[in-house]
């Protein structure tokens, strides 16, 4: 893609990166999810949801981070 395409394309903040931004960038791909039926508290739910978009990454994060302090501890 040429400069002008990227300068046309990008957003404002991201028009002008130096041409090596990206020369030490490594590719992290993310990690795969299981999709489950879980059954929630109405309230847990809707405080998470009320949180914005992205809440079931959210809860997500509450349990790794529950999952990383029980290993811890263990």
């Amino acid at each position: 893609m040429s400069e002008t395409a990227i300068q046309r394309t990008s957003p404002p903040e991201l028009a002008h990166l130096p041409a090596d931004f990206w020369a030490d960038a490594v590719v992290v791909l993310p990690v795969s999810k299981t999709a489950i039926s879980l059954r929630l508290d109405d309230d847990v739910l809707a405080w998470f949801k009320e949180t914005g978009p992205k809440y079931q990454t959210r809860i997500n994060a509450v349990l790794r981070a529950y999952v990383e302090a029980t290993r811890r501890a263990q």
